[in-house]
């Protein structure tokens, strides 16, 4: 399957769509600070298409499944390529099947359900 075909927006029937969250480490680059490596992980994911939102300590990204672990895949690659000799990541998954997620807003969606429940308190 080329790369084209994992970043199509349209899914077959079969492929799940994933929402994940991940954090990607790098390490022994004898720097406290990562920033360089992180803002090269941002230029991956923003090529790949994907929707995606980088936070304090991690990046949520969503799509079809292999596309997800495609950008998590060339992430990692593009850091080693930076210098880092050592790359960690944490990564939480999860998929759907009970409902029609909204295509690319699936994490903003489950944001805005939380707030407008917390709306209701005021």
């Amino acid at each position: 399957m080329s790369i084209a075909t994992l970043l199509t927006p349209t899914m077959s029937s079969e492929e799940l769509y994933a929402t994940a969250d991940f954090c990607l480490i790098p390490m022994g680059t004898n720097e406290s600070s990562v920033a360089e490596y992180i803002a090269e992980c941002a230029r991956v994911l923003k090529k790949s298409g994907l929707a995606h939102t980088m936070h304090g300590y991690g990046t949520n990204i969503e799509g079809p499944w292999l596309a997800v672990s495609q950008a998590i895949h060339d992430c990692h690659k593009a850091v080693h390529a930076k210098g880092a000799p050592r790359v960690a990541t944490d990564i939480r998954i999860g998929t759907r099947t009970d409902t029609k997620l909204d295509e690319g807003h699936s994490n903003d969606n489950k944001l805005k359900r939380v707030q407008d429940i917390l709306a209701k308190d005021k």
